[in-house]
């Protein structure tokens, strides 16, 4: 069975609600391509009103944070009921930044994609090496360690979507090259089939998340492993709409 091409855009904390208005409008007006599936990724505090805006049923809201508690003292943090009861349908966890600035480790992401599949939500989990991590030659064994949290965890991976980010390309202009990234989802694909299962393997998208654009995502096109793209700033731009188009 053929994986649906799958986009999300992270919209970090960018954008107020005229932006947010103009990047979800272009979204429903744009002719995308029938086997695409977008999640946009606004800030916390905008995501009812992005659900209001989707018109298009190829595109839905998802959050870019989640807690593993239902309720109760967490001053900050973002309730998973509270995030569907926006409408939103999605959550991005394990980002980089979240594990390198906020200093989240495997564990934690793990708890927290459990607690939010099994309330519901469905999960973008991002794993992927530092530079520092890169030049060491450990990008293998260091998105291994990432996954084996999460395999702990997970039951059912019907809802997980993996994004891969080298984290050294992230913001920094620098991307790895298509044939690159091929090799690091087809390693991450075989490893979920020994660790998981072949069909959980064979089902499971796999997104490249490092500074893909509207100039090189065409340049994956024909790399069977990867599944889509997790994109930042670009999200933010009307060339997103080309990165959904992309596999065209």
């Amino acid at each position: 069975m053929a994986r649906t091409f799958f986009v999300g855009g992270n919209f970090k904390l960018n954008g107020n609600k005229q932006s947010i208005k103009e990047i979800v409008e272009r979204m429903n007006e744009a002719p995308l391509a029938k086997d695409v599936e977008v999640v946009l990724c606004p800030p916390a505090p905008y995501l009812d009103y992005a659900t209001s805006l989707v018109t298009k049923s190829q595109v839905s809201i998802g959050a870019q944070n989640a807690y593993f508690k239902a309720a109760g003292a967490f001053t900050g943090e973002n309730s998973v009921e509270q995030i569907k009861d926006c409408g939103a349908k999605w959550v991005i966890l394990g980002h980089s930044e979240r594990r390198t600035l906020f200093g989240e480790d495997d564990k934690l992401i793990a708890e927290k994609t459990k607690f939010a599949l099994d309330q519901g939500l469905g999960v973008i989990l991002c794993i992927g090496e530092t530079l520092e991590e890169k030049k060491a030659g450990s990008t293998l064994k260091v998105v291994e360690t990432q996954l084996d949290a999460a395999i702990e965890q997970i039951k059912d991976w019907t809802n997980v979507v993996v994004a891969y980010e080298p984290v050294w390309a992230i913001g920094t202009g620098l991307a790895a090259t298509p044939e690159d990234a091929q090799d690091i989802h087809a390693h991450i694909r075989e490893y979920l089939a020994k660790k998981v299962s072949a069909e959980v393997a064979e089902q499971t998208r796999i997104l490249y998340g490092g500074s893909a654009n509207g100039s090189n995502a065409v340049t994956f096109k024909d790399k069977k492993d990867v599944d889509g793209f997790l994109v930042g700033g670009a999200s933010l731009k009307p060339e997103f709409v080309d990165i959904c188009n992309s596999r065209n």
